[in-house]
């Protein structure tokens, strides 16, 4: 069970270690940063200029709840930045200082600071060692004590040539000895990164956040050119207000709840993603989930488990199994893939002789889909169908029949096969037979991809295997559409595709070869054990690897946006209730009709004024562990999301000042002065 690094839900107590935050962001350069709360604190300022010369209740009151309005919009923002200060000092304490044994160009190791460790650099650690710095294993295979940063206390294999060979340092070796090539310089670690990012100092505003705060800012000089305009036409009409009213009218009417709010939504947008243990790089990333309207899914380790393993042997022509074994053995001998294993290990694990050790490896490749090595006068090769059978035309030879039959047969009952053949001396090339690799779906997948379809998005399948396994998978899973034998530049194209038609598209990676369309993707999420080079185009990082928590990301921007929408809704909405409070007493003297407007029934104009501006500034407090926590999602059609916040957040929006202005008025009134 994998610790959640957040701080959890919202505690009062939070309110008050926040509060030197608070304090401090009250100066006028961090107001600046904030139209809507900039106009306030300069409201606070003139109207503690006026209380200085002319001081009365009504006066120093007003200017006392216009700094309280000013210091909850910071101390929502400070709340949101507590809990990262608190997830990077926790951070902070798994960094350690370590000696690196560092090989030099004649093979020898060396002890350095891991200070002093360069990119490029390879590093020997063995059990107990801590790992100095982030990098790929390239020699070796290990067990690693990545709890201190997953949180999961369960040990991770960390290994050279495949997926799972990205490392991070100030993770500890429990057995075995690896060649770690580091990828990071010093203070650039995922580490320093994450204690950058959880803090808050990294973070960017998002192309949505900028967009709602140019129209805050619209709004709040509308608002501002609508109270000037009522001077001239109160002063005609013999009832001339004093500038603390009008600006108490200025901040009531402008949209403080929103504008006090909106960068303590961004931020706990970041900590509920934190707290699953997924790191975005940036607030556009957790915004981009929100909005995703096609889902790529790597059918390795995301829909099926992952382990493909060799289950059987399945000899073609004059071949035996015995003989299709020990050619199989010698195909994978050299393969450092977790396939590539299980097949030595189907085979018979016997240890390679000198000869086999000096053969010549043929890698693997995305293009020629097939994999081997030269013996001697032997040529040896295994793969995917297509390929084998065009290197065995190559050499003269053909695919026997019984293999297309065995081939479709296995990949129709959800296996992947391979397919081993064999050239001697330059001779017609031979099919010795198949290997069947199995994987299986995860449990719960389709339930899953059913939610997602109710949320309005399509799910796509992407596998290297053959079109017949991947359709036999894809209907298994429940997925919308594959793309069979897919190449980095398959999944690329068809990113490209996605976005073409307006779609957001997010994937899931772990390999060098994800890279690409990782970076292409609007939300690419790479494994933390993938490579370092899936981690740096990603635009976030899944510190417990499971590829199925694209879902959950997903999730997590959909409540951020609605988060945003509804307290938007709300503020705009709840303006009313104080414009009905505020107006008719500024000119109730003059116009006695307007009192049928007090519908709450306030006591005096400047009760009606000072009720309001009370619940203007309580009401930012109130709303604190919402804008933290998030409006709750459940999967919905737009338009039914949109009705839901209406009706919740619209309607609610006028009822409650309504409520709230006139409990405080109940109390307002007994101030002498003011009732």
């Amino acid at each position: 069970m994998s610790r959640k690094v957040g701080t959890g839900v919202f505690s009062p107590r939070q309110l008050l270690t926040s509060l030197p935050d608070a304090l401090r962001k009250l100066h006028p350069r961090h107001q600046l940063r904030n139209p809507v709360m900039f106009v306030v604190w300069a409201g606070s300022v003139l109207v503690t200029a006026f209380a200085a010369v002319e001081p009365s209740v009504f006066t120093v009151l007003i200017a006392v709840w216009l700094w309280f309005t000013v210091l909850f919009a910071n101390l929502a923002e400070a709340v949101a930045e507590g809990r990262g200060k608190a997830q990077a000092e926790s951070l902070r304490r798994t960094k350690k200082e370590t000696v690196a044994r560092r090989l030099t160009a004649d093979g020898s190791e060396e002890e350095v600071p891991g200070a002093e460790l360069r990119v490029g650099d390879l590093v020997v650690v063995e059990a107990g060692g801590v790992i100095p710095g982030d990098g790929d294993v390239v020699e070796g295979i290990a067990t690693v004590d990545e709890s201190a940063i997953t949180g999961e206390s369960a040990p991770a294999i960390r290994e050279s040539g495949g997926d799972r060979s990205a490392v991070t340092g100030g993770t500890t070796v429990l057995s075995d000895r690896i060649v770690v090539k580091i990828t990071t310089r010093p203070g650039e670690s995922f580490v320093d990164r994450m204690i950058a990012l959880v803090e808050g100092a990294s973070r960017q505003k998002t192309p949505n956040e900028i967009a709602l705060t140019i129209l805050l800012s619209t709004l709040t000089i509308i608002f501002l050119l609508a109270v000037v305009a009522l001077q001239p036409m109160a002063a005609y009409s013999g009832s001339e207000q004093s500038v603390v009213v009008l600006t108490a009218l200025l901040v009531c009417l402008i949209p403080t709840t929103i504008g006090a709010l909106l960068s303590a939504i961004g931020i706990a947008g970041m900590d509920r993603l934190v707290q699953r243990n997924v790191l975005a790089t940036s607030g556009r990333a957790v915004e981009a989930a929100g909005d995703v309207s096609t889902l790529l899914l790597d059918k390795t380790g995301t829909i099926t488990f992952g382990n493909r393993k060799a289950t059987e042997l399945i000899p073609v022509g004059e071949s035996t199994v015995d003989e299709l074994a020990a050619v199989a053995r010698l195909s994978s001998l050299a393969d450092g893939t977790p396939e590539g294993r299980s097949i030595v290990e189907l085979t018979g694990s016997a240890e390679p002789t000198e000869a086999e050790r000096l053969a010549e490896f043929v890698p693997f490749t995305a293009q020629t889909r097939m994999s081997g090595l030269n013996l001697g006068d032997r040529e040896i090769r295994k793969g995917a169908a297509g390929a084998v059978r065009a290197w065995v035309r190559e050499r003269g030879g053909e695919m026997p029949d019984k293999t297309e039959r065995i081939v479709e047969e296995v990949s129709q009952q959800g296996g992947t096969p391979l397919v081993v053949a064999e050239c001697v001396n330059g001779r017609k090339a031979v099919v010795r037979g198949v290997i069947r690799l199995s994987d299986v779906v995860k449990p719960g997948m389709r339930e899953r991809f059913e939610e997602l379809r109710s949320m309005g998005i399509r799910t796509v399948m992407i596998t290297g295997d053959n079109p017949l396994t991947a359709k036999a998978i894809a209907a298994d899973a429940g997925v919308d559409d594959y793309l069979a034998e897919a190449k980095p530049e398959d999944k690329m194209a068809l990113i490209h595709r996605e976005q073409e038609g307006g779609r957001l598209v997010a994937m899931t990676g772990d390999g060098t070869n994800d890279a690409p369309a990782l970076a292409a993707s609007d939300v690419g999420v790479a494994m933390n054990t993938g490579t370092s080079a899936a981690k740096e185009a990603g635009n976030m990082v899944d510190l417990d690897s499971d590829p199925t928590k694209l879902i959950e990301i997903v999730g997590i921007g959909k409540q951020l946006l609605i988060t945003r929408g509804a307290l938007t809704t709300f503020s705009v909405a709840n303006d009313l209730a104080k414009y009905f409070a505020i107006l008719p007493a500024m000119f109730l003297a003059i116009y006695p009709q307007l009192g049928g407007l007090n519908i709450m029934g306030l006591a005096t104009p400047a009760s009606a004024i000072l009720s309001a501006v009370i619940f203007n500034a309580l009401v930012i407090v109130a709303l604190i562990p919402l804008a933290l926590r998030g409006v709750r999602y459940r999967p919905s059609s737009a338009a039914a999301l949109l009705r839901r916040n209406l009706l919740i957040y619209g309607v609610g929006g006028v009822l409650t000042p309504f409520a709230g202005i006139w409990l405080i008025d109940q109390l307002v009134r007994l101030i002498p002065g003011i009732g």
